[in-house]
């Protein structure tokens, strides 16, 4: 079986890198999806495409609905979707992610440090796995793409 997979969540890190590389080297039969994870670019591409606003609401209102084009559209093709919290920010959108895929019947594997155990307990506590480290993703997407 061949499993469609959407990163998201946390981009100042290389952890989506260090799955692809992973899964890349044990074979596995994964394909991926992501955001966009340049910040600045997702930030002004509403104002880019459709022109400046006068205010912040309306600028970031027309980026968050042009990148909800590409994010909607992975969430419904990716079978399993990875949400990961990173220590820096709080991560809204990527909150956001983890349950627009619970509520579309998405597996959902959450990883984030152990500090942040209390602030995501309601996140994890709908995540069929929660991680700490890219290689249990890893671990866990070999384990399910074992032959039956």
């Amino acid at each position: 079986m061949e499993y469609n997979v959407y990163l998201s969540g946390e981009i100042h890190t290389d952890w989506r890198e260090q799955i692809k590389r992973a899964v890349a080297a044990k074979q596995l039969p994964v394909n991926f999806f992501a955001p966009n994870c340049d910040h600045e670019s997702s930030d002004e591409v509403g104002t880019v495409i459709l022109g400046e606003e006068p205010s912040p609401f309306w600028k970031d209102h027309k980026a968050s609905k042009i990148n909800a084009i590409r994010t909607n559209n992975m969430l419904a093709i990716s079978d399993i979707v990875v949400v990961r919290f990173g220590d820096k920010y709080r991560q809204w959108n990527a909150a956001f992610d983890a349950g627009m895929a619970v509520a579309s019947g998405k597996s959902l594997i959450v990883m984030h440090a152990p500090e942040l155990t209390h602030p995501l307990k309601e996140v994890d506590a709908q995540a069929l796995a929660v991680t700490e480290t890219p290689e249990q993703v890893v671990a866990i997407l070999e384990y399910i793409c074992q032959p039956s």
